[in-house]
């Protein structure tokens, strides 16, 4: 049994996550022990550890003898799957702490299991962190965005590890104190719902330029690399273009032309839209995201339903379309652009309702400038989302930023050609659409609300107020309606 305390910190859970980030850990000068309910796991880490420098990561195979190998106060980061596994994690970890060690939690868990499990762990005096880590495996070993909720207290325990352990950028590390609570949960969950919402609209850019503009893979992998030099500058931009230019090892072609269309998810993109209905706030484009994944589910369906439509004439791509490829390139470029400014414009507007409900007083600028690196979402253009939150932190919206707002205006002429070049050739392009049509909302003074209030004042006397005057009215209209048909029937005869 280990008598005495050899490493900085711990991490439990082993999978790839887990040992990548444990060695970039260990690689930044931290001691870490290391442990996981398969033995196996354990040896392989401390394999790659050997291989990859002679790196301080010491395994263990009692959780017991884990826990004592941690210099106090402890601190111990779990990476296992949501929900139950990490409930049983804590039960067979918190046996062995005392009060003031620390446990934080680095899976995508529900924002409120993680206030729930802290209140649990506060018990018996530990303390708890819900920390969002973004980048993937590649992201976990070399430099991820990390967003740790919690007590203040229990950061400061890992601030001088997760500062060197983040992606770094020129303004920092990725990482900040994010807020209180669960807020570090929340931001990432959030930070998953934008994630979807940019692939689906990344899709819809594929499926124009391959469907309607005829552009080869080869013209596709040259198209997203000139892309990713400009304003869309960004990661699902960079490996979009590498995956274009990727050959099929077990035949003729592209590898990405041999992949069923089918679309696996984890459920935080789920979370976010259900987040946003219960909020009250407008995220149409990660709506969207959402239900083509489901769409995507139902291929069986969707090939069975080709065959019939085929039968009376309609086939996949109803209307053949003569098109200027540069043009098309440019205006997809530009519909492209101004859809994603729509889809985190929407991910920061649910984060700020939820701060405001949950009184968590969120600084929006830095969570925009720790997403810069090492994160899926990590885009040039986030530094100008800083920058907008900078000029004016009560922001109600990025569109009527000034400097995005004119982009806006510059772009909106290319977004609605490519929206309708779409439509006519019977392309959906769900997520491009609904942005154009959540911008349109969003910009006029005027909406047809007023006749649905109407309506609701007719059939369930909810009551509607006037453009002239305050105050709540009711009118019941269907007495004078009838009565008006009334006279309008005397007059007649």
């Amino acid at each position: 049994m280990a008598d005495a305390a050899v490493s900085r910190i711990g991490l439990a859970g082993l999978a790839v996550m887990g040992q990548n980030l444990a060695l970039n850990i260990a690689e930044k000068g931290f001691p870490i022990s290391v442990y996981n309910r398969s033995t196996n796991k354990v040896d392989d880490t401390v394999e790659r550890a050997k291989e990859e420098g002679e790196l301080p990561v010491h395994g263990f195979y009692d959780p017991k003898e884990f826990v004592l190998s941690i210099q106090k106060p402890r601190s111990v980061i779990i990476l296992v799957k949501a929900g139950a596994p990490v409930d049983q994690t804590i039960a067979t970890l918190s046996r062995y702490m005392e009060p003031g060690d620390c446990i934080i939690d680095g899976g995508n868990e529900w924002y409120e299991n993680t206030e729930r499990r802290a209140e649990q762990v506060k018990e018996k005096g530990l303390l708890y962190l819900g920390m969002g880590v973004s980048g993937g495996e590649e992201g976990a070993r070399r430099g991820p965005s990390l967003m740790p909720g919690g007590t203040q207290e229990a950061y400061r325990y890992i601030e001088d590890v997760v500062a060197k352990v983040a992606a770094q950028v020129d303004d920092g590390p990725c990482v900040t104190y994010v807020g209180p609570g669960g807020a570090g949960n929340f931001v990432k969950m959030i930070h998953n719902g934008i994630e979807y919402g940019d692939m689906q609209l990344i899709s819809e850019a594929y499926d124009v330029l391959k469907t309607v503009g005829g552009l080869s893979n080869q013209e596709l992998h040259e198209t997203f690399e000139e892309w990713n030099k400009g304003e869309l500058d960004s990661f699902l931009i960079e490996i979009t273009a590498d995956i274009f230019s990727v050959k099929d090892d077990k035949g003729e072609g592209e590898l990405v032309d041999k992949i069923l269309d089918k679309t696996g998810m984890k459920g935080t993109g789920k979370w976010t839209v259900q987040q946003a209905a219960e909020l009250s706030v407008a995220a149409p484009t990660i709506a969207a995201s959402l239900d083509s994944r489901f769409l995507s589910g139902l291929k069986e369906e969707r090939v069975a339903a080709a065959e019939i439509f085929a039968q009376y004439g309609m086939t996949d791509v109803i209307a053949a379309q003569n098109v200027d490829k540069k043009k098309l390139v440019d205006d997809v470029r530009k519909a492209l652009y101004a859809s994603k400014i729509c889809s985190y414009a929407q991910g920061m507007n649910l984060i700020r309702a939820k701060s405001i409900e949950r009184g968590w007083n969120l600084n929006l600028g830095e969570l925009a400038r720790i997403w810069k690196g090492g994160c899926i979402i990590r885009a040039s253009f986030l530094d100008r989302i800083k920058q907008a939150y900078d000029r004016n932190p009560r922001l109600a919206s990025l569109l009527v930023d000034p400097e995005f707002a004119k982009e806006m205006v510059a772009r909106h002429n290319a977004w609605r050609r490519v929206v309708g070049l779409a439509i006519e050739a019977g392309i959906s392009t769900p997520g491009m659409s609904t942005s154009l049509a959540y911008f349109d909302t969003y910009r006029r003074g005027r909406l047809p609300a007023n006749l649905v209030q109407a309506q609701r004042d007719y059939f369930g006397a909810h009551t509607y107020e006037r453009v002239d005057m305050d105050g709540a009215y009711h009118t019941d209209w269907f007495k004078i309606a009838k009565s008006t048909k009334s006279r309008t029937r005397i007059h007649v005869l």
